[in-house]
């Protein structure tokens, strides 16, 4: 039972385009956040200066907007906790840097980079890797190795120097995360992390969780890559006196490649033909466009329902939810701890569900500006019935197109494997009497079309198959398309004997 005022928030830093997997995240803190009543609140982590790529921000929140993953507090609406970005907040972490060192949990580090690269070298020509922790940090140019005199001078003289954390050398942490349960680490695994740059910037570490504590966050969700951290943050905490106000955390499995092996990338979606970002990209540097699900056709349902089974399982058969369904049914205690394996055929069968239970005028809105885009003007009613016809053949609203063009244009060719086994000498004769018998239809309907076309065939004694093959050949140019009775109850019996027409003089000229 959660019995606090629950506040969550999803923490993207604007490096490029928010991936698939940053968009679970931010669903799975949303879906929580309104499973308690909490609030969901964006921060944006941009204390890497180095990384900052234009237009990722504002990526990142239009992502979210077309997700529907409205956020209560954060940047363009501020709140209780403002500002949300940590550029704007850089005046508020040295003071904890500080406290930090002065509590004994930190220290001062004056080592240059150049040295630093020295010592890497030097490990790696040993076959080891350097590690700045409890062992080398006494060999190191710091505050801990330097006379206090020393420290003294630097830091007057604003000598550069970083703040780093100071690792207990020998203690096992003990930590517990809602979905992977206990977790126990050695420090002696650990290095001393950079909390405070000499940019006068916060690292990741320390403005995460000092924002965590200063925003009141109790839940902490987020990807298994920070599962590493978690040590780190834990410390922090304790160092800087706020262990009883420590957030809980739940490191969310990863989201991996359709095959299983490894984490889903941008690559294998480029490879296989599907995008991994919510909305299409493009790279401000390169100028290369990435694909988007929202441009390549998908609902936001549809994609957020998909996410939603990536590492999570509702426990029952269901597989089709509402945002407010997956709010009432979402629990921590059923995320799985391994790896998700991302399916792109399963994401398409989604969007098809959606777009199967769309309301036809949704859907009619939806396919509109399609007809327009090939030059198509036709009436909504018309266009309402004829996507009824098709749309369970569709994926997507484009699709709806490819599966009904026939009913707004007529064919300009004929297939020839259907001229050359269905069409025979004697058939434009029968093609005309049947437009004769069917104008003399009093109701003009499928069920009413179908048995007038095989009471015309028996009376003739003509193979039904033949006609009717036929008949769609000139309606439709090959053997595609829906019931051939709805087609013609939709064209009409003016269309039908204009195509049959048309039909016949084509294949007569022996043009197929």
């Amino acid at each position: 039972m959660i019995d606090k005022n629950v506040r969550v928030r999803f923490a993207p830093s604007p490096t490029g385009p928010l991936h698939m997997g940053g968009v679970r995240t931010a669903l799975f803190n949303f879906l929580f956040a309104r499973k308690h009543n909490g609030s969901f609140i964006l921060r944006i982590e941009d204390t890497d200066q180095m990384r900052f790529v234009p237009g990722a921000e504002e990526y990142i929140i239009e992502s979210l907007q077309w997700c529907g993953l409205h956020y209560d507090e954060g940047p363009g609406i501020g709140g209780p906790h403002a500002p949300y970005r940590q550029s704007e907040r850089s005046a508020i972490y040295r003071q904890y840097a500080e406290r930090l060192v002065n509590a004994g949990w930190a220290y001062y580090a004056f080592d240059a980079p150049e040295e630093l690269d020295q010592k890497r070298k030097e490990a790696e020509a040993q076959g080891k890797s350097f590690a700045y922790d409890a062992l080398s940090r006494q060999h190191m140019k710091n505050s801990l190795s330097l006379p206090e005199n020393r420290v003294r001078e630097l830091l007057a003289a604003g000598a550069p120097h970083v703040v780093r954390f100071k690792m207990p050398p020998d203690e096992e942490i003990v930590m517990h995360d809602l979905i992977r349960g206990e977790i126990r680490v050695k420090t002696s695994t650990l290095d001393d992390k950079v909390l405070f740059k000499a940019d006068g910037l916060p690292t990741y570490h320390l403005a995460n969780v000092v924002d965590d504590f200063l925003m009141r966050i109790t839940h902490v969700i987020r990807g298994e890559e920070w599962l590493p951290s978690l040590p780190l943050h834990v410390l922090l905490y304790r160092g800087l006196g706020w262990e009883d106000k420590r957030p809980e955390f739940a490191h969310l499995p990863l989201i991996l490649k359709p095959n299983g092996q490894g984490k889903l990338s941008k690559r294998d979606g480029d490879k296989m033909g599907f995008p991994v970002f919510p909305l299409q990209w493009k790279d401000p540097e390169t100028g290369e466009v990435s694909m988007g699900y929202r441009e390549q056709g998908y609902f936001p349902e549809a994609f957020i329902n998909m996410l939603a089974l990536l590492g999570w399982n509702p426990g029952t058969e269901q597989e089709l939810f509402t945002l407010d369904e997956l709010i009432q049914a979402f629990s921590l205690d059923r995320v799985n701890k391994s790896g998700a394996r991302f399916d792109p055929e399963k994401a398409r069968w989604f969007n098809q569900q959606y777009l199967r239970k769309k309301p036809a005028p949704e859907l009619v809105r939806l396919f509109l500006p399609v007809l327009q885009s090939k030059g198509v003007r036709a009436d909504e009613n018309t266009v309402e019935r004829i996507v009824e016809t098709v749309r369970d053949r569709a994926v997507f609203v484009s699709d709806l197109w490819d599966h009904s063009w026939f009913f707004f244009q007529r064919p300009e060719s004929y297939d020839p494997a259907i001229v050359k086994k269905r069409w025979s000498e004697q058939m434009p004769e029968w093609l005309s009497s049947l437009t004769v018998h069917l104008e003399k239809l009093t109701s003009f309907t499928a069920p009413e079309i179908k048995q007038a076309i095989h009471d015309f065939a028996e009376a003739k004694s003509i193979p039904a198959g033949n006609l009717m093959n036929c008949l769609r050949l000139c309606l439709v140019g090959s053997s595609m398309g829906p019931d051939l009775a709805l087609i013609c109850e939709i064209l009409g019996t003016e269309e039908i004997k204009q195509r049959i027409e048309k039909a016949v003089a084509v294949i007569g000229n022996g043009v197929h």
